[in-house]
């Protein structure tokens, strides 16, 4: 059986909604507080408590700035940039009484006047590496540094290692992003599942001006790596950079298990009041196991007069509503025309969507279909750690048998940052699975 951890952002997602929504579901509070003290980073302590958003008791996380007046930390992580700081009105729910502990971030290599430091990717790295945690982690919080430098360097037209963060700034995007990532190791999930990300509509002020919401970093996030964004009428930002980089960074699948157990629901407060509770919902969930058989269904059409394009559209489109596989099948028709059988396997609640997507995605006008049961082996998902960096891999089962299989995408992505053969990368990541 899988574990799947589910991100619910229907009223937005940001770093402390995150930290606090998995530290609800039960992450290891000890773990985050001994990894961040491990850093060597001061100007700031940590929050734990509890609030009420439209009546429901959530996690409230928060990272109070020591150098700032209000000693609140930033509603928006926009001013990390050093040309882009942002003047907010940062209010606290205090009326709900928080049960408050404090744990301290200490660095007394340096001062504490921080308004004129800077850092740039490669020294958020340097501190990362200082993290007491294992590589997965440090992976993990690195890849999400490295998106949001990306989506600023584009917003702001200059090269990823100019893009400079506010000591302020950094403070904020280090504790919630390595937050996460310690968090989220701490669970020990298989799979985590992002849903779409709601975002409100309207203008963010900053200090050279008015920006439109989404704020230009986050619709680059959205839009380079594909995340589903839907616009709501709140009034204001409910996506910030940060929260969009975890998105991006987290999902390793698209959907939900067509049924689940949930084992557990948490949920993180953001610092914001809209109509609909302002939080953050993870869930812990637990996918039955696929065992020896299963019912599915096999909907076939044959098609003449569909194009290359379309066809390619379709199978990405239905893939992506949940297919378990597509293939097609080169045949003759009537007339002895040249053709394709498109045929996919789903399952019994996946159907009426399928043929939507068959009926308007390709010229067929008709589908047929038939039940059909399958074996498949016991199969998960880990990370594995070779001399070239992180791999996915498939493990999969049978009776007393075991069988590791390197995920493509990772198989390429190393042949490419590399310049190596495809089979020598497959090998390596293949042997360190089976250690």
């Amino acid at each position: 059986m899988e574990k799947i951890l589910y991100l619910e952002c229907n009223s937005g997602i940001s770093g402390d909604m995150t930290v606090g929504a998995l530290l609800d579901l039960g992450a290891d509070k000890h773990a985050l507080t001994k990894a961040l003290q491990s850093l060597g980073v001061d100007g700031y302590h940590l929050h734990f408590g509890r609030t009420r958003k439209c009546g429901l008791d959530a996690y409230d996380f928060d990272v109070h700035l020591e150098n700032e007046g209000h000693g609140h930390k930033h509603d928006h992580d926009h001013d990390q940039i050093h040309d882009h700081g942002h003047d907010h009105d940062h209010g606290h729910d205090h009326d709900h009484g928080h049960d408050h502990d404090h744990s301290h971030g200490h660095d007394h290599s340096h001062g504490h006047d921080h308004s004129q430091v800077h850092r740039n990717l490669q020294d958020i790295y340097a501190i990362i590496d200082r993290l007491d945690s294992n590589g997965r982690v440090k992976t993990m919080a690195k890849r999400m540094f490295d998106i949001v430098a990306e989506a600023e360097s584009k917003a702001h037209g200059i090269p990823v290692e100019e893009v400079h963060f506010h000591e302020v700034g950094a403070i904020d995007s280090i504790v919630d992003i390595i937050g996460v990532a310690v968090c989220v190791d701490s669970l020990g999930v298989d799979e985590i599942v992002v849903s779409p990300l709601s975002e409100g509509y309207g203008n963010v002020r900053c200090q050279h001006g008015v920006i439109p919401v989404p704020v230009p970093a986050t619709a680059n996030i959205v839009s380079a790596y594909g995340l589903k964004l839907r616009l709501t009428d709140n009034e204001g930002e409910m996506v910030t950079p940060t929260g969009a980089a975890i998105a991006a960074a987290l999902g390793t699948r698209k959907n939900l298990p067509s049924s689940f157990q949930i084992l557990k629901t948490g949920l993180g407060a953001g610092k914001k009041d809209f109509k609909q509770a302002n939080v953050l919902r993870a869930m812990l969930l637990l996918e039955e196991e696929e065992g020896a058989g299963e019912n599915m269904w096999v909907l076939e059409a044959n098609i003449d007069d569909c194009s290359g394009e379309s066809f390619g559209f379709a199978m990405e489109s239905l893939l992506e509503a949940g297919a378990a596989d597509v293939w097609y099948t080169p045949v003759f028709m009537k007339k002895n025309r040249p053709a394709y059988m498109l045929s996919l396997i789903c399952r019994e609640e996946e159907r009426n969507r399928m043929e939507d997507i068959l009926f308007i995605q390709t010229t067929t006008i008709g589908v047929r279909r038939y039940p059909v049961a399958r074996t498949i082996l016991d199969r998960k998902k880990r990370k594995v750690m070779t001399e070239f960096g992180e791999a996915d891999v498939k493990i999969c089962t049978y009776k007393d048998r075991t069988f590791c299989y390197p995920e493509f995408e990772s198989v390429r992505s190393i042949c490419r940052q590399n310049g190596l053969d495809y089979q020598t990368v497959y090998s390596i990541i293949r042997r360190e699975a089976e250690k």
